[in-house]
């Protein structure tokens, strides 16, 4: 009877232990728990959803409760019939080309012109302390669901993407500059995927803006998008290089003929300033001379003026070798 009565106490004893033992839990300071009794969770009277205002019907639809957060520490104690779900709050990050469905390298993606191109790249996420709901009960995989929902923004930015700066090998600035009116020079209408690697902070961007509201969705921040990789099949990288080193090759040309041009007007205006300076050279002992007769003739009169154009003709008297004399001239000069 001793025997049978210690086995039994032996056994209660053992259950007290290992319910107690499982009642006991502990929180790492890069997790939060949620306890839930039967299923339920506990929740908060008050409700703050982070869903973006100007979409109030999606606003409604993800109006998810406040839960009660446990925060690091223990250890707690909870009830038998309770369970304890931990959530880590790290920042984490994750291939674009994880799918827990099937294996892939990267992600494929039509461009505006039909072009079709790998996607490659990672994103930086945590779990939303303030909206566990919807990660732990909102839907079964939201970590997938943020996933699918960031490929499909990504593949209709990249499938409608146009460069802002354009196509021209010309600066606006250098237009402007020199009062140029006709439009800048264009080699092509635009090629989606030499765009896209010019402007993939635009990209990254514009992909966090977004998913800013993924959180009350599923619970899940975004961090950070980083599209390092955009990859066409070799076949049109060979023949983007082409065109790429066509362009470069205009380009040059365009700025070799500018600086040609440039020189050309420069030596043009330097060739006028001189000629210029020439010419005033030339006249300028012509207006002193003409200034000195004024003068002879308005002090001396007519008879003044004869004699000293008699006077300057006798040097030159001396160094001709033949003098032709008029009666006309003759008479003029006096005889």
């Amino acid at each position: 009877m001793s025997i049978l009565f210690a086995f039994i106490a032996g056994i209660v004893v053992f259950t007290i232990m290992r319910v107690f033992a499982t009642c006991l839990y502990t929180v790492r300071p890069d997790q939060r728990a949620v306890v839930t009794s039967f299923g339920a969770a506990e929740k908060l009277p008050t409700v703050h959803p982070e869903s973006s205002d100007s979409e109030n019907e999606e606003k409604k639809r993800y109006d998810y409760p406040q839960l009660r957060v446990i925060g690091p520490g223990g250890p707690y104690f909870k009830m038998p019939w309770q369970e304890v779900h931990k959530v880590s709050v790290a920042t984490q990050s994750v291939d674009l080309s994880w799918d827990p469905s099937k294996r892939q390298k990267t992600i494929e993606a039509v461009t505006k012109d039909n072009l079709t191109t790998g996607v490659n790249g990672q994103l930086r996420y945590r779990v939303s302390e303030s909206n566990l709901y919807p990660y732990l009960f909102g839907v079964t995989s939201p970590l997938e669901h943020v996933m699918g929902y960031f490929i499909s923004v990504l593949r209709e930015r990249i499938a409608n993407f146009t460069d802002p700066k354009g196509q021209s090998l010309i600066s606006d600035e250098e237009m402007e500059g020199d009062n140029v009116t006709s439009p800048s020079v264009e080699l092509s209408e635009g090629v989606s995927i030499n765009d896209l690697r010019k402007n993939l902070p635009l990209l990254n961007q514009y992909m966090e803006e977004q998913c800013s509201h993924t959180t009350a969705r599923y619970g899940i921040e975004l961090d950070a998008a980083l599209i390092t990789e955009i990859d066409p099949p070799a076949e049109v990288d060979r023949a983007l290089s082409a065109i790429n080193s066509t362009r470069n090759q205009v380009a040059a040309d365009i700025s070799t003929a500018r600086a040609d041009s440039e020189q050309q007007i420069t030596m043009s205006a330097r060739a006028v300033e001189i000629a210029s300076n020439n010419a005033q050279a030339e006249v300028a002992p012509l207006r002193e001379l003409a200034k000195t007769l004024a003068g002879i003739k308005s002090e001396g009169g007519s008879e003044c003026l004869r004699a000293y154009i008699r006077n300057l003709r006798v040097p030159l008297f001396k160094r001709a070798n033949r003098v032709v004399q008029t009666t006309h001239a003759s008479n003029q000069i006096g005889g």
